[in-house]
């Protein structure tokens, strides 16, 4: 019995460590340019949130350069982050939240 609770202890602990917060990956990479409800440098998360799904959220952080042309815009000059995958769906996540905000 000790060593089934000290599995399931693990486990989940494991499972809560392991998601990463959208919010602090915001905090880390994008609020120098973007804010969630406010015009910035770049567009804010909830304009973004309504026009966007989560893929192209996504494929645009990855490709930003690629992508510019395609999503309406002149230009770009958001810079390509390399972000992990558990990263990438983070603010994914955290952006599509502001939707209607």
């Amino acid at each position: 019995m000790k060593k089934y609770l000290f599995m399931l202890l693990l486990f989940s602990s494991m499972a809560f460590a392991q998601k990463l917060d959208g919010k602090k990956v915001f905090e880390t990479y994008c609020w120098g340019c973007h804010h969630q409800t406010a015009m910035a440098f770049g567009p804010p998360f909830n304009e973004i949130a309504q026009k966007r799904t989560k893929s192209e959220i996504m494929a645009y952080i990855i490709s930003p350069k690629s992508l510019y042309k395609k999503f309406g815009y002149k230009r770009t000059v958001m810079t390509q982050l390399h972000l992990s995958n558990d990263e990438l769906n983070a603010i994914s996540d955290y952006v599509l939240a502001q939707k209607g905000k």
